[in-house]
């Protein structure tokens, strides 16, 4: 990978989300309402909250709209709706595409959704066309800038990692998913300061297109994360700096 970026680090890089934070909460919010519907209230006795938690935090989100979010979870049942859609596509190039939404209108995603792809080239594709290509697992960002990247990673593995990626100042750790919060307490006991942890789709393997190819295909992602109802876009896009640099 040295060289190269994958779509989660191409994101931290460019810094999107500080330009768009409100509509970065909203979404943070969706997923806490929906995360503390789906089980108890509690961060602490909900897995899925408590990384939804963690993440509006390190996003900065204020304690007020994390506290909402969990009221509106575990409130009335019949407000914020929102059905858990995974969309499966391609971008410019062949770029595997699978994108999370959050709706209360399938209709109107669906749409949104179909519209961004043809505009940009790719495709929407039906259930499972480019699943196979992705499997779910634990990602746990760590903060390298003043730590030995080797000295984390084998830190990491003792911890019980399956695979750990050095990406410009920061150390991505992969795990099983249901390893995740395990791995996540070894780490944190250990000292080491975790930037974010999180239930990914990574893919098995990546893509280089050609340098006009990746910027459109980067674009398309932008845009599809652009959406209201999108939460996450998950890519086996492979960029290099030259490209990132472009687009940047």
């Amino acid at each position: 990978m040295s060289g190269h970026s994958k779509w989660s680090t191409i994101k931290r890089k460019k810094g999107a989300a500080d330009a768009k934070r409100g509509q970065l909460f909203t979404k943070l919010a969706r997923e806490i309402t929906v995360a503390a519907r789906a089980g108890l209230p509690d961060p602490e006795a909900n897995f899925r909250l408590r990384l939804a938690v963690q993440k509006a935090r390190t996003e900065n989100m204020p304690k007020e709209n994390i506290d909402r979010a969990i009221e509106r979870g575990s409130g009335d049942s019949t407000v914020d709706q929102f059905d858990e859609i995974f969309y499966e596509g391609y971008g410019p190039g062949g770029t595997a595409l699978m994108i999370l939404a959050m709706t209360d209108n399938r209709n109107r995603t669906v749409g949104e959704v179909r519209a961004a792809l043809t505009r940009s080239g790719g495709t929407l594709g039906e259930s499972g066309s480019v699943g196979w290509m992705f499997d779910q697992v634990g990602m746990i960002v760590l903060d390298a800038t003043d730590q030995d990247p080797d000295e984390l990673a084998l830190v990491a593995i003792d911890a019980g990692a399956n695979d750990v990626q050095v990406e410009d100042g920061s150390v991505e750790v992969y795990t099983d998913a249901q390893d995740l919060h395990r791995v996540q307490e070894a780490l944190t006991a250990a000292g080491k300061v975790v930037e974010s942890a999180e239930l990914t789709m990574r893919p098995k393997t990546m893509m280089s297109p050609e340098p006009d190819v990746a910027v459109k295909a980067i674009r398309l992602l932008e845009r599809l994360e652009d959406l209201d109802d999108v939460q996450q876009v998950y890519s086996n896009l492979d960029v290099s700096e030259d490209v990132l640099a472009q687009v940047g």
